[in-house]
């Protein structure tokens, strides 16, 4: 930075009207004119938590000249850290640190931090986790054994065209934004199984060897939105937007059976690739989003299960929840489905 762009800066300042936000401005302003540089980082980082709603555009290089002033701050404390803990770290080679690595990023402001947002339903006091431990679920072996199966009937579904798909998204009247674009469109195309807590019969009997696979799969009963297991099939050069599920009670299981290159998925903070054939679980009211970049439809095989930090208790009590609200509005309103 310049002289001259320093007082630029400095000049801008004081031209923001009187109050606590150009007050931490010029503190920190003051602490970075005297080389007190982390001083100033810290005092900006504040100001930068504190922007005025209608702060005129005239002042975005006082923003821009700040968020720089806490980057390069956070990179030298990031190598600072590192060089401090890296024989700590060697020390504990041999455990998992993942959790702590996610905790240190999130520290040093390159890991955001996600919560479930349930639209419909928030059971407190279960863990906040993007993707849940695999060995959690050791039934999920038993669906990967029959990927090659279940992909193979998809393809015999797909086979009769566009039309063996239904919209994902069918909203009625005027769609939230979000889904504009893909409300009635079959470029999120789905097949059910098990639709909103009962079995598709017809459907089922296409597939007979995933209808099979699925005998081990433990649903969980929600009235009007589980069990559900369905075949999503995202078109080409197709994006599905950030969104969140209804209830942090159950947990959505992904099964990938066609997967082209350049496809991502992301929950919360963390993104990940499919891999044909191997499964995660998921919490979907934290955040998350898909998109396929490629060529080609991108397939995956969805099923909901309970939670499994609830007890069978609560999972009755929360069964009993769902159907109680049923019942008060004569049927589940949209938000408690998922209905765009």
């Amino acid at each position: 930075m310049s002289d001259r762009d320093g007082e630029g800066v400095g000049g801008l300042i004081d031209a923001i009207e009187p109050g606590a936000f150009r007050a931490l401005l010029q503190a920190a302003w003051g602490h970075e004119r005297a080389g007190e540089s982390r001083a100033a980082a810290a005092t900006y980082r504040t100001a930068l938590q504190s922007i005025p709603r209608f702060l005129s555009s005239q002042f975005r290089p006082v923003l821009e000249h700040a968020r720089a002033c806490v980057d390069g701050n956070d990179l030298a404390l990031e190598t600072f850290l590192e060089d401090q803990m890296r024989d700590l770290r060697a020390r504990h080679g041999n455990q998992s640190l993942d959790r702590f690595d996610k905790c240190m990023a999130t520290l040093l402001r390159k890991r955001r931090v996600y919560r479930p947002a349930p639209s419909f339903m928030y059971f407190p006091q279960l863990p906040a986790l993007e993707f849940y431990p695999r060995d959690a679920f050791p039934w999920l072996d038993r669906l990967e054994a029959a990927a090659a199966d279940i992909q193979a009937e998809l393809a015999q579904v797909l086979a009769d065209g566009p039309a063996a798909l239904e919209p994902y998204v069918s909203a009625e009247g005027a769609p939230q934004d979000r889904w504009r674009e893909l409300n009635n469109s079959r470029r999120w195309g789905v097949f059910y199984l098990w639709r909103a807590g009962a079995p598709v019969a017809e459907n089922l009997a296409r597939c007979p060897r995933t209808a099979a696979a699925l005998e081990a799969w433990p649903r969980c009963e929600l009235l009007g939105t589980a069990p559900s297991a369905v075949f999503s099939i995202l078109d080409a050069k197709t994006r599905i937007p950030p969104h969140v599920g209804v209830n942090n009670a159950r947990l959505i299981v992904h099964l990938p059976l066609v997967v082209p290159p350049d496809c991502g998925f992301r929950v919360g903070a963390e993104t990940r690739s499919w891999e044909p054939g191997k499964a995660f679980v998921f919490d979907d009211t934290i955040e998350h989003e898909a998109w396929n970049n490629s060529d080609e439809p991108r397939a995956v095989l969805i099923l909901d299960i309970w939670n499994p930090y609830l007890s069978e208790a609560e999972r009755e009590m929360v069964s009993a929840l769902t159907a109680g609200v049923g019942e008060f509005y004569g049927d589940l309103p949209a938000y408690a489905t998922g209905a765009a």
